[in-house]
This record gives C-alpha cells, structure tokens and sequence, in this order.
C-alpha cells in the first residue's frame, strides 16, 4: 500500500506518485527479464488497468471506459456542464521495458487529482484522467490507436477488426480482458489536454536542464519495403547475373543518410530474408523504414527520396519492389497558450528549462486535433528509454508533477 498523508492545500503527494510508480512497474515483470512486459490487450496489460481502476476508485473518481478500451476517471466539478481538462497518456509497454515510458504521466495525473481531494478543494471545472489503449503498437498496429480512435482518426469499428501480430482481434482481446467498454470514444472533447512524459531523449540531461516545454513534435512515416529477387546459388552464380533481394535491400539501408538531410532522421530497424541461408542468394527481402521531421515538406520530400532511391536500384538489379506504407502522421504545432503557461509554470518553481521538439510519437499528437494541447518533459537519463535502463531521477519526477500541477492550477484559476 502506498501512504496517503493528510493535507489541507494544495500540494503535491510525491510519496504516493513515486510508490505509484514502483508498484505499478512492477506488473509484468518476469524472472528472466529485468524490465517489465505489459504488451497492449494481454493479461499483463489487463492487470495494470485493474490496478490502475483501484487507485482511481480510491480517489472517489467517477470511471468510464470506451468502446476501444479507453479508460477515464474524472474528478467531478461543481459545474459538470464544462468540458474537462484532460491529462493523460498511456500505460501499455513495448517488450522489456522501463517503468516510467506513459504511466509516469497517467500516475502524475492521478497526483494531481489527489491535490485536490486531499486539499478538499472543487476545481472549477472536471478534471479526467485518460488512459489510451495500444500506444506503443506493438501488438496492432497503428500505434496511439487508442487517442487516435478518441480524436476521430480512426474508425472504431476499423481498430476493433484490428489483426494483431500473433493474430488474435482486437475487439476479441479487449472483451476477454474485461476492458470492451459502451462509451463512444470521443463522447466529450476536453477543453484543454496535457500529457507529461519522460523525454526518451538526450537532450535536456545533455544540456542539465530540468523541464522540457514540448511546442512541436515530429511527423512520422512508416513503411515496409519488401524486395522479390531470384534465389540461386551463391557459388555458381556470376555477380553481373544475380538478382539479389539481399543486396537490393542493404545498398537502400546504406544510403538512407543521404535520404535524412536537413533535419529529417531516417532508421532501418527491420530487416529479413528469405530463405535466410548462407549459401543461398536470397529471393526476398523484407525491411522497414522510419522517417521523421518536424516539418511537413521536409517529410515528403525525404518519402520523395527514398521512393525515387528504391525505384533507381530496382531497375538497375532488375528486382521487384513492393511498399507499404504502415503510418504517416503529420508534424503537429501544440498550443501556443499552453506551452506558454507550462514555461510559465518552469519558471515560477525555479526549475530550468527549454523550448524542444518531441522526437517519439506520443497520444498529445493525436487529441492535438481536437482539443488545445501540450507536453512537459523531464530529463531521461542518458536518453535511453524502451529499455530495462530507462530512468529518471526521483527529484526530476517529482519537479515534472509540480510542474503540472501549477499548469492546472493556474489553467482552472481563468474564468
């Protein structure tokens, strides 16, 4: 059990936050991993959400879930007709994970709310909590499926037919998990959204700072390439006579730095072939393709680029290539108002900090098109995160809480 102290202001319980967050990384967990598991839909997903309902039902708060399995605990103001500010993220994983990758910012919404119960204090209008479904997207596909269903970028009934990787539905898991809600997603736009979150990145601990006031994040582009060749035998076959999928698809990979100029960031971080032998020219090849930038013509033109550098090699090996566009998400600007109150915030705790970019996909982007939106950073420890050693010191979580807590504070104080 984690302490609830008394309290009788308005102030953060980071005893709770951290005992929160420890307890809560400790779900998944298997003897052989030193991170925590808990892919979207699965039975350890399923008890991180019924951990998450208890400590919601602690707080008195009033708990809806979607039909994509969002779930919502709103503590209710005296004028129920306002839309709610929302504060929210995700608490599903990737394999072998940290701890604090979205449920950091789901846990420190939580927080607080317990500010305000424990103060007994009524904020002027509701405040909701959101945990989204299937943000990491490992399991099905698009990632951020859950806020993108919410902000109505994705048909529910599209995502509920959704054929994950181990081929289960994902309407059939979210029921068997207990978690196939009736509200309609979206039912109520909230009137402001905030997500706080670790940064996964380097730059803040780089440049020892404590706050990261995110204004823009990066528009993503995903997609697989699969090359069709011809198999033959590696020691009878001229090199001017093969149709190598292999090296169709590695010379791509090799010149995808050419492709990132400018800013944009361009990862190969898949890639297979068939039939996979060491004495074999391989037949097919598949890879995947990770292209971000912040700006939109950017982005294009760098899709412009790879599509033109695959064509070029393909007919030059006289090969097939196949490409399938997996996600593309536009950049997003958040909003300025907001942005401007969170380093409002940094600044009147005496915390330091940054204007910066998101360079990871985050729910913000999607609830971004339909509510005013944005995100706080704090500081990851030698940037590393989708890992057993992603961390952030006690002190810079706890700065990150407070931060949001003014941010709401003072949000809630406007007529």
């Amino acid at each position: 059990m984690c302490p609830r102290p008394a309290s009788t202001s308005l102030n953060l319980d980071g005893e709770t936050l951290l005992c929160q967050i420890r307890l809560l990384g400790e779900i998944g967990v298997e003897p052989d991993q030193d991170g925590r598991t808990r892919i979207a839909l699965t039975d350890a997903d399923k008890a991180g959400r019924d951990q998450l309902l208890r400590w919601m039902d602690a707080l008195g708060l009033e708990v809806k879930i979607d039909r994509i399995g969002n779930i919502f605990g709103t503590l209710r103001a005296a004028d129920d007709q306002q839309a709610p500010l929302m504060i929210g993220s995700h608490i599903d994983s990737v394999a072998n994970a940290g701890a604090l990758d979205g449920c950091y910012g789901v846990l420190a919404g939580l927080a607080v709310l317990r500010a305000y119960r424990e103060a007994g204090l009524s904020p002027s209008r509701p405040i909701t909590v959101a945990a989204f479904t299937n943000e990491e997207g490992v399991r099905y596909q698009p990632d951020m499926m859950g806020s993108l269903v919410y902000a109505g970028g994705l048909d529910v009934e599209t995502a509920l037919n959704a054929v994950g990787t181990d081929g289960t539905r994902l309407g059939e898991e979210l029921a068997r998990i207990g978690y196939a809600g009736d509200l309609e997603p979206g039912a109520q736009v909230p009137h402001e959204y905030l997500e706080l979150h670790i940064e996964q990145g380097p730059i803040l601990e780089a440049e020892g700072l404590q706050i990261g006031v995110v204004e823009n994040l990066q528009g993503i582009s995903w997609q697989q390439v699969t090359v069709k060749g011809s198999a033959n035998h590696a020691g009878t076959t001229p090199m001017h006579l093969r149709h190598d999928a292999g090296w169709v698809a590695s010379s791509v990979i090799s010149q995808l730095r050419e492709i990132a100029v400018d800013g944009t960031l361009a990862t190969a971080g898949c890639m297979r072939f068939e039939p996979n032998l060491i004495n074999v020219i391989p037949r097919k090849a598949t890879f995947t393709v990770d292209l971000r930038d912040p700006d939109e013509a950017r982005l294009q033109a760098a899709e412009r680029r790879l599509a033109q550098l695959v064509a070029r090699i393909a007919d030059a090996e006289g090969v097939e290539i196949q490409s399938a566009q997996w996600v593309r998400f536009q950049p997003v600007v958040f909003d300025a108002g907001l942005a401007d109150a969170i380093e409002a915030s940094a600044s009147r705790l005496g915390l330091s900090h940054r204007r910066m970019t998101s360079g990871a996909g985050h729910d913000a982007q999607m609830i971004a098109r339909i509510a005013p939106a944005a995100m706080i950073f704090v500081p990851s420890q030698d940037g590393v995160s989708h890992n057993p050693r992603e961390h952030t010191g006690d002190d810079l979580l706890l700065s990150g809480a407070e931060v949001l807590l003014d941010v709401v504070r003072h949000r809630l104080a406007q007529p």
